[in-house]
C-alpha cells in the first residue's frame, strides 16, 4: 500500500511540476528566455504589488 501510495503520489507530482513543449514551443520558450524584458509601467505595478502581497511558496 505504501508504494502504491507513493507511485500516486510521484506521478500526481510530476503532472503539475512538469511542463513537455514541442520542439517548436521549446524553441520559441528559450528564444523568448533570451530576450530582454521589456518593463512598462504597468508589468511594473504588478511586479511591486506580487511582492507585497506573496511571502513564499
Amino acid at each position: 500500500m505504501l508504494n502504491s501510495a507513493l507511485a500516486h503520489a510521484e506521478k500526481t507530482i510530476r503532472e503539475h511540476e512538469v511542463m513537455s513543449l514541442k520542439a517548436s514551443d521549446a524553441e520559441a520558450f528559450f528564444d523568448a528566455l533570451s530576450k530582454p524584458v521589456m518593463f512598462n509601467k504597468k508589468l511594473a505595478a504588478v511586479l511591486e504589488s506580487h511582492e507585497q502581497r506573496v511571502t513564499g511558496r
